[in-house]
């Protein structure tokens, strides 16, 4: 389609709010990562739609999993256990921004896409603090509200 808008996500560091957006083109990916205390795995699959012409685009949380559970990481009630990991549907479908933290002391995120994992800071570095992620278009980094 000549002339459309690419829609993915932004992602911002919160305590560096001068340092414009870096844009990352998706429209499907997966958050994952581990449970610094109880090693616990959770994934999170998301996927990014054109929204309106304000916005351009939104997140949809389509589906989560947690491997196994343990003392404050127990699943949603209505979570189905299958091959070991608890699968449910995300409360929020439509999260304006995800806040992300990352410490130096914690293994980082992992970006998933298209079946191939990453560390976020392969993707965006990180400031030891708070990474927003939210759904925008190439041409409008502004986070949506």
């Amino acid at each position: 389609m000549s002339g459309a808008t690419a829609i993915g996500v932004c992602f911002a560091l919160a305590g560096l709010p001068s340092l414009p957006p870096l844009f990352v083109p998706v429209t499907e990916f997966t958050l994952a990562w581990t449970h610094s205390i109880e090693k616990v795995r959770w994934e999170e699959d998301y996927a990014v739609e054109s929204f309106n012409n304000k916005l351009g685009a939104r997140l949809v949380a389509t589906q989560a999993r947690i491997k196994g559970s343990a003392a404050g990481m127990e699943p949603p009630e209505k979570a189905v256990l299958h091959n070991g990991w608890y699968k449910y549907k995300p409360a929020k479908t439509y999260p304006s921004t995800l806040r992300l933290m990352r410490s130096k002391y914690v293994p980082d995120y992992r970006w998933c896409q298209k079946e191939q994992c990453l560390p976020l800071s392969a993707v965006m570095p990180s400031d030891g603090d708070v990474t927003l992620l939210y759904a925008c278009t190439e041409h409008n980094t502004a986070q949506g509200e």
